[in-house]
C-alpha cells in the first residue's frame, strides 16, 4: 500500500450547503427587520412629535346641549373628541396671538412643554351657572375678599381670597369695562415672571345660546387681558351653527 495514499486528506467542501442556506436565512430574516424597523421607526417617531397632534383642518360639527359648533380637528385637543354628534364638551387648543390650531409652522408651541405659554386652552360646555366669572363678581367673589384692593398693572386691579374660601393660591384680577361688565380672571401668580405656566389664568364666558367657555392662559399674557377675551368670544361666535339666530 503507498504511503501517499493514506496521506491524502479528505476532499471536504470548506462551506457545506445547509451552512449557507441557514447564513441565507438569517441574513433575510435580518433585512426584514430592519425595513420593518425602519418603517416602524418612521411611524412611532412621528406620532410621539404629534403627540396627538393632528394638522388636519376637516371640520367637526358637534352639538352641545342647544348650541350647534363646528370646529377644526387641529384645534380640538383630545382625538376622542373628533368625532361629529352630540357631547358634552370640547377641549380646544389655540396658539396665540394667531388663534390657530396645530400645523407645521407653530408645532413646537404644542409639541415643547416648554412653550405651552404660547397656548391657549378652552373647555366648552353646555352652561350650568346662570352667571359667568363676571357676572359672579358681586354676588359671590366680593363675598371671599379680604384685605384691601391693590393696583396691579395693565388696568388690572388685584384682590385676595380668603385663605378658607377654596380656591388656594390664587387670585382675583378685575379690571372696568366700557359699556359692560367687569372683566374679572383667577390666576396663580409666579414668583417671578419667568416662573409663568402656561394655564395659570382662568376665566370663563357665555357664548351663543348656552354654552360655557371656560379659558386658560398664561399670566404673562396679562397685559392683552383685553385682546384675549375679544379673541375667544369672536373664535367661538363665528363657528356657532346658531349664530344668525343668537347674534344682534
Amino acid at each position: 500500500m503507498s504511503h501517499a495514499a493514506h496521506s491524502a486528506p479528505d476532499e471536504q467542501p470548506l462551506l457545506s450547503m445547509g451552512f449557507l442556506l441557514r447564513t441565507m436565512a438569517v441574513i433575510a430574516v435580518l433585512a426584514v427587520l430592519t425595513v420593518a424597523i425602519s418603517i416602524g421607526g418612521r411611524w412611532f417617531g412621528r406620532h410621539i412629535s404629534l403627540a396627538g397632534n393632528t394638522d388636519s383642518t376637516a371640520e367637526i360639527k358637534l352639538a352641545i346641549g342647544r348650541d350647534t359648533v363646528k370646529f377644526p380637528e387641529n384645534t380640538i385637543r383630545f382625538p376622542s373628541q373628533r368625532r361629529e354628534g352630540a357631547a358634552e364638551r370640547v377641549d380646544l387648543y389655540l396658539a396665540w396671538p394667531e388663534m390657530q390650531g396645530y400645523g407645521k409652522e407653530n408645532h413646537l408651541r404644542f409639541d415643547d412643554i416648554a412653550q405651552s405659554s404660547g397656548l391657549i386652552f378652552l373647555q366648552i360646555t353646555q352652561s350650568t351657572m346662570s352667571r359667568d366669572m363676571s357676572g359672579r363678581l358681586e354676588p359671590i367673589y366680593s363675598h371671599l375678599l379680604e384685605g384691601p384692593a391693590e393696583p396691579f398693572r395693565d388696568g388690572l386691579t388685584l384682590h385676595r381670597l380668603r385663605a378658607d374660601a377654596g380656591y388656594g393660591d390664587e387670585v382675583l384680577l378685575t379690571a372696568p369695562v366700557k359699556g359692560g361688565p367687569d372683566y374679572v380672571v383667577r390666576c396663580i401668580l409666579p414668583s417671578a415672571p419667568d416662573k409663568a405656566a402656561g394655564g395659570d389664568c382662568q376665566r370663563d364666558i357665555k357664548v351663543g345660546r348656552d354654552l360655557s367657555v371656560l379659558y386658560r392662559f398664561s399670566s404673562s399674557h396679562l397685559d392683552d387681558w383685553e385682546h384675549i377675551d375679544a379673541a375667544i368670544r369672536t373664535f367661538v361666535d363665528a363657528r356657532l351653527m346658531n349664530r344668525s339666530a343668537t347674534s344682534p
